[in-house]
């Protein structure tokens, strides 16, 4: 599965933005979707996921703050990102992974290109 990440871009702190990762190919109900961020120099981490179940789980520190959705109609996973602090300047990249493991994404999934998201006054 091919994956198009879009919607990052310059905010305030205080802001919000949403990413849109929209999949090409058939069977996207199927796949575990998340998202993962990397800032200069750290690890790319979980943000948040959203199993083919329906089920969602999140970074504890984007609690409360972001929430991940998707429409199976339009192969679609999204981000709504509120509240947004210096902290989550990071690029953003989106996974779709057949399997679900608590370890993170699997050698089966496919990333997305990755969008910049920048939290800055």
């Amino acid at each position: 599965v091919q994956l198009v990440e879009s919607g990052g871009g310059l905010v305030q702190p205080g802001g919000s933005l949403r990413l849109s990762c929209t999949a090409s190919g058939s069977n996207f109900e199927i796949y575990n979707m998340a998202w993962y961020r990397q800032a200069p120099g750290k690890q790319r981490d979980l943000v948040a996921r959203i199993t083919s179940g329906g089920y969602t789980e999140y970074q504890r520190a984007v609690e409360g703050r972001f929430a991940i959705s998707r429409d199976n109609a339009k192969n679609t996973v999204y981000l709504e990102m509120s509240s947004l602090k210096p902290e989550d300047t990071a690029v953003y990249y989106c996974n779709a992974d057949p399997y679900y493991s608590q370890n993170g994404p699997t050698d089966f999934g496919s990333w997305g290109q990755g969008t910049q998201v920048t939290v800055s006054a």
